[in-house]
């Protein structure tokens, strides 16, 4: 920790209101950019308050330190962040709202790069936001008639199931943003991405749907550590 950031962290002072105007984040991000700042600095500035025991500042890094990593934060649900002593529902909504603004940012400049056009691609995309998950995550990705990505959505999280994964999921946000296929992809916290049958018979099912509504299944990767398998490659579908 910097001598900086602990001058901060140690103040007794409970508002940024009343830290020296050089050690305040937002003061600190409008002279030296967003860049110089710390993290814990940074979800100061979404927070904007503390409490009566911990400046904002305190209150960014205790959420931190509970949390494990800003990666942890960005995948936490509301209910998560509202129970960290100090975050409540306003200010889990506030951060999770910034986490979703800068995945779309994302997008849109994943729309700028070249098409998904293989199953690299998608793992290219996809791991760095994957790879500390716990429970498997099945992600959609909609593409228009280039293969560029228009959006990307998470359809269920846990064990993939195909008595709870019905093919109006997957499609539903397909159908509202006119995407012209879709690519389904989910992750193996075990690391091994070798299909299960049950992969095996939601991929083929999903394909179905998807050749009746008109809307190609192009792939279903499965990303484990540092690993993939592309059902399409595989001749599942």
């Amino acid at each position: 920790m910097s001598a900086h950031e602990e001058r901060v962290l140690n103040t007794v002072k409970y508002t940024i209101k009343e830290l020296p105007e050089d050690e305040r984040p937002r003061e600190r991000l409008v002279q030296f950019g967003a860049g110089a700042l710390s993290s814990a600095e940074l979800l100061a500035i979404l927070l904007r308050t503390g409490t009566p025991e911990m400046t904002a500042v305190q209150l960014a890094q205790h959420l931190l330190t509970t949390m494990g990593s800003l990666r942890a934060i960005a995948n936490a649900k509301p209910a998560e962040l509202a129970q960290v002593k100090g975050i409540g529902v306003a200010k889990a909504a506030q951060l999770l709202a910034a986490v979703e603004l800068g995945r779309r940012i994302a997008l849109e400049q994943m729309g700028e790069q070249p098409a998904i056009t293989r199953p690299d691609d998608v793992y290219a995309l996809l791991h760095a936001q994957l790879r500390d998950e716990k429970q498997e995550h099945v992600v959609v990705l909609l593409l228009n008639t280039k293969n560029r990505v228009m959006r990307q959505t998470t359809v269920t999280k846990g064990t993939l199931d195909a008595s709870l994964l019905h093919p109006r999921e997957v499609f539903r946000e397909a159908v509202r943003h006119s995407a012209s296929s879709i690519i389904l992809a989910h992750n193996h916290p075990s690391g091994d991405p070798t299909p299960s049958n049950e992969d095996i018979q939601i991929t083929r099912r999903l394909h179905q749907a998807g050749q009746i509504m008109g809307i190609d299944l192009l792939d279903h990767v499965i990303l484990g550590d540092g690993r993939w398998v592309s059902l399409k490659a595989q001749g599942v579908f």
